[in-house]
């Protein structure tokens, strides 16, 4: 079984960060592993709290995962600190991680802030050399490039940007009123557009970390990268369109949509 790793904070209602990761990859195929980088007190309302790991300890998990059972894609999600930052990429070079997908987490589906503004600059120099693919919603996407997105012109631009400026293919996700749900991967100078059929479900919360960790899976499984978009696509389609509803704000997916067996029967 190939195996895959999340470097990411916890979500106590489950529906995003490790626990949406290892669902995710469960659901693809890969066995996930994970290296918790800060734990958060939040539910499908907002995030009320963050207690980030230390730098010492976030290295002494990567350490054990990495002289073991070796990761063949690397999944990184939330991380709010610089130092912490700096602890990722020293270990993913001193391993030759491979495989990296960096979700540039800042912002909460609820809104709420998940980045300090000094590790922003951290991620971008420490880590972002170091990735496959990039995958940053339009509103990260404006932070990176400077840039503003109105339109899919303005995507190509800014994907383009960002691509160039770090060395990275990048998967610019469409969506926030400008497109319906299409997303762009621009790779070695090449955009690639990625049709999606918006589904009518204000239950999105995880929708990035899902997305990310689904092509994480999908390259540690040995398929190219726009295999990969494409097949996690359909993948994060299908559980937006098994319409969970859970919670009081903007609920989980269903990550399981597609388990159905002797295991997973009520009584």
């Amino acid at each position: 079984m190939r195996t895959a790793l999340t470097i990411a904070g916890s979500d106590s209602c489950g529906g995003a960060g490790i626990q949406a990761d290892i669902k995710t990859m469960i659901s693809n195929g890969v066995y996930a592993m994970s290296a918790i980088t800060a734990l958060t007190a939040q539910n499908t309302t907002g995030v009320t709290a963050i207690m980030n790991t230390t730098p010492e300890f976030l290295g002494a998990q990567l350490d054990s995962i990495f002289t073991d059972i070796y990761p063949d894609a690397v999944k990184i999600g939330m991380v709010s600190d610089a130092k912490l930052i700096k602890v990722i990429a020293a270990k993913l070079q001193e391993y030759d991680a491979y495989n990296i997908v960096v979700d540039p987490v800042m912002v909460a589906t609820s809104g709420a802030r998940l980045i300090n503004e000094d590790a922003i600059d951290v991620l971008k120099s420490e880590l972002f050399p170091l990735a496959t693919v990039l995958t940053p919603n339009i509103p990260e996407a404006e932070v990176l490039s400077g840039m503003r997105i109105t339109d899919e012109a303005s995507m190509v631009e800014a994907a383009k940007f960002i691509s160039e400026t770090y060395e990275a293919s990048v998967l610019l996700k469409g969506g926030h009123q400008i497109n319906d749900a299409n997303d762009l991967l621009y790779s070695v100078g090449v955009a690639t557009w990625f049709k999606g059929k918006r589904i009518n479900n204000p239950n999105t919360h995880g929708t990035g970390c899902t997305l990310s960790s689904a092509i994480a899976s999908n390259l540690a499984k040995g398929y190219d990268l726009v295999s990969s978009v494409e097949l996690a696509k359909q993948y994060i389609s299908g559980a937006l369109a098994a319409m969970l509803d859970l919670g009081k704000g903007s609920g989980p997916m269903n990550h399981g949509f597609a388990i159905d067996n002797e295991f997973t029967v009520e009584n």
